[in-house]
């Protein structure tokens, strides 16, 4: 069944981009306007965070964003049959900053929040630095379509770890030089060991995972941003956040990770991941004793 399903995904992938892009614009039709898949997640979500905004103001941004949403997934099906030199083309970035890293000697995170299209940069990414890069991915229920991901996330070199068993995957690595890249933006599935902090004015968990890593082996640490100057296009943006996480106090790099989301995100509000349920979990009190930050 997979051969088949990769067959005729591959057969679609052929079609130019302009012509994907046709097909995006009506199924951007079809889920926003007629479906309005996750519409009152994205709204809600986006007069949490900019309150000040009209609500056309914000209607405007979560149209923008379903269109983006829509792109990404087209895009992904490209993936199938695009060459690296293909991405290379579209995808281009500031790629010196970990290729100067590189030259150190020594291994690096990069974190990121969910702004697209994180595919193609992967991509873009294995072939573009020094590094190995080894991309952190949450395995999919269905059998097929996670196996056909890995094979797409993996054509271009990264090698990729599942989210479920991370300190059994980087045994080989330990003392081999590597990039990592952290996607830190996810809503941690156990609030009662995760940092809380302030993110956009709102009590929020963030995961420990990235900044405990790095402060544990005092792994350098870079931040990233995808911007899009138009259509089919994106550009990278890496930000060197701290050489010396291991001496930070802790969830000081957490709390410098969320002023950078927080400023990425009104920078361009469309290129977030919306429709993410990151405000699920609710303050407690109890949760006190692991606030970093102001109150």
């Amino acid at each position: 069944m997979y051969y088949i399903v990769y067959g005729l995904l591959y057969l679609v992938s052929l079609l130019p981009l302009r012509v994907l892009y046709i097909l995006s614009d009506g199924f951007y039709l079809l889920v926003y306007r007629l479906l309005g898949y996750r519409r009152k997640v994205v709204l809600n979500n986006l007069q949490l965070v900019f309150p000040e905004k009209s609500l056309a103001e914000r209607k405007k941004i979560a149209s923008r964003f379903y269109h983006n949403f829509i792109d990404s997934i087209i895009e992904s099906l490209k993936m199938v049959s695009a060459s690296d030199t293909y991405i290379q083309k579209r995808v281009s970035g500031n790629w010196e900053v970990l290729n100067d890293l590189y030259k150190t000697g020594r291994s690096c995170q990069i974190h990121l929040g969910h702004t697209f299209n994180w595919e193609w940069a992967n991509l873009a990414g294995a072939k573009e630095m020094h590094y190995t890069f080894l991309g952190v991915y949450m395995p999919i229920k269905n059998k097929i379509f996670d196996r056909l991901f890995r094979k797409l996330r993996s054509k271009s070199g990264s090698v990729l770890l599942p989210a479920t068993d991370m300190r059994h995957a980087m045994i080989p690595w330990r003392n081999r030089q590597y990039c990592i890249g952290l996607v830190a933006d996810q809503a941690p599935a156990n609030p009662e060991k995760s940092f809380w902090l302030n993110f956009f004015g709102k009590p929020t968990p963030f995961v420990t995972g990235p900044e405990t890593g790095a402060r544990a082996g005092n792994i350098p640490v870079v931040f990233a941003n995808i911007e899009k100057p138009r259509r089919g296009y994106y550009k990278v943006v890496f930000t060197l956040a701290e050489m010396e996480p291991g001496s930070l106090e802790r969830g000081e790099l957490t709390l410098r990770y969320a002023r950078y989301l927080e400023n990425v995100i009104k920078q361009q509000p469309d290129m977030w991941l919306w429709s993410h349920r990151r405000w699920k979990r609710e303050w407690k009190e109890e949760y006190r004793k692991h606030w970093v930050g102001e109150q």
